[in-house]
């Protein structure tokens, strides 16, 4: 079933939401003016952790939909929102502080690796049919 899938899609723009409004909070804070991207410590966490964020999803979407529809939709929901609190736990990390991100990092790193896995082993034999 794809509504998992359309859930975790939308509650990662969300996410991306939040990292959003935290680059520009701190940028307001610490009066780093667009289009400058380096200042403060905390802007430049903020900064980085939505960059990450936005590079990390560019990976994760399309893995995530390939492992529901090709790959058991159940495991890849439950990788997905695993993925998601893994990408929560790292933003609100690394807005706290840069050491803080590594577990959160880890947790969407394995969730990734296995939705990754999830979908090649349910297209693969599909492609080869």
């Amino acid at each position: 079933m794809t509504l998992h899938a359309a859930l975790i899609t939308l509650l990662n723009v969300v996410l991306i939401g939040v990292a959003m409004y935290y680059v520009g909070r701190a940028r307001g804070i610490h009066q780093v003016h667009a289009p400058t991207v380096v200042g403060h410590p905390e802007f430049e966490r903020a900064f980085r952790a939505h960059q990450n964020t936005l590079e990390q999803t560019v990976m994760f979407l399309p893995t995530l939909w390939v492992a529901t529809v090709f790959g058991n939709p159940t495991y890849a929901a439950w990788l997905g929102y695993a993925w998601l609190i893994g990408r929560t736990w790292y933003l609100f990390g690394y807005l706290r502080a840069a050491n803080k991100r590594s577990s959160g990092f880890m947790v969407s790193a394995i969730a990734w690796m296995g939705l990754f896995v999830l979908a090649l082993v349910g297209l693969v034999p599909k492609l080869l049919a």
